[in-house]
């Protein structure tokens, strides 16, 4: 057990109930969905991968769950078509290999939707993402090998046509795309995060943004999560680095990426640190009573109150407001 990560202070605000399977490594990547009509209606998406997935109120409590199975990385994007939009929500299924497909109902229920078989080694990080031929999305294989698929609607249900495959090296997981500059980041666990093209065509070409390890990313580097920060419009890009349970921030723009510093999550406000974190997912602007966005990440050893007491038997999800990691990273 350890007390905090090594990264600058913040506190978290909320968490969520523990996911349903205790005792094992079950919970692993939260996702954010907020009602673009209505800022003040927000869930987090949860993925027990042992079990399925949770939609969780901003105050923790389970909204609905959906036991669906091994599912790992959850993503989500806004499908528009002729007869308006609707939340699509893909989640990568271990033991089918491939994508599970939901949606949201109106009374913000999940709904499964489908399947898209994507086979790699072992479906493993999702994400999801904007392309010249529609919504994408990416499943990265346990080994490293990643296919990518262009989503569409059919008579007969959800389809997937694959449109790349590629291999990153060796086990990788976290991904996010930029939908702003096309961008496509993975972190590649122990080798550290390389920036991508989200266009098919770009193939396997690739820069790395930062390298692990160092004294940035301590190896597993794990979750990956990108926010628009409403008041100037620049765009983060969060990394977990699991070894050191803190998280690194850097300003990307396309090509270019400004390491802005690293923060972890450490006891307090009645709530235990974040440790050994894996997935983590981040929403500028309102979202709920959120006026500037929050960073929501995985918690290995989640406690009851703050103290780091107790074998490591249960995890869940912890809410961060984006506003008090600008101030302990002096983000303007």
């Amino acid at each position: 057990m350890v007390a905090h990560g090594t990264g600058t202070p913040v506190l978290a605000s909320a968490e969520t109930v523990a996911v349903g399977t205790a005792g094992l490594d079950a919970a692993d990547d939260p996702e954010i969905w907020v009602d673009p009509m209505d800022r003040s209606r927000a869930l987090i998406l949860g993925t027990d991968k042992k079990a399925g997935l949770y939609a969780y109120n901003l105050d923790g409590s389970v909204r609905d769950f959906v036991p669906h199975g091994p599912l790992n990385n959850v993503d989500l994007r806004t499908v528009y078509g002729e007869t308006g939009s609707f939340t699509l929500i893909a989640a990568s299924d271990r033991a089918k290999n491939g994508a599970a497909l939901f949606t949201l109902s109106d009374d913000l229920k999940l709904k499964p939707a489908g399947f898209l078989a994507m086979t790699t080694s072992e479906a493993y990080g999702l994400c999801m993402g904007t392309t010249a031929d529609g919504i994408t999305i990416i499943i990265i294989g346990k080994n490293g090998d990643v296919v990518q698929a262009v989503y569409s609607e059919t008579d007969t249900g959800p389809k997937g046509e694959i449109v790349r495959r590629f291999d990153v090296g060796s086990q990788a997981e976290g991904c996010v795309v930029d939908d702003r500059t096309g961008a496509l980041y993975i972190a590649e666990e122990a080798k550290g995060i390389w920036r991508y093209g989200v266009e098919p065509a770009t193939g396997p070409a690739r820069v790395q943004l930062q390298g692990a390890p160092s004294d940035i990313l301590v190896a597993d580097v794990e979750g990956l999560a990108l926010l628009v920060d409403e008041e100037s419009g620049l765009s983060y890009l969060v990394a977990s680095s699991q070894g050191d349970s803190a998280f690194a921030v850097w300003q990307v723009a396309g090509e270019t990426a400004n390491y802005k510093g690293r923060f972890s999550v450490f006891p307090g406000n009645g709530f235990d640190a974040v440790t050994g974190t894996d997935g983590v997912a981040a929403l500028g602007g309102q979202v709920g009573p959120y006026a500037e966005g929050v960073v929501v990440m995985q918690d290995d050893s989640d406690m009851e109150g703050e103290a780091p007491t107790g074998a490591r038997s249960r995890q869940n999800f912890k809410i961060v407001p984006w506003s008090e990691i600008k101030k302990a990273l002096i983000i303007k």
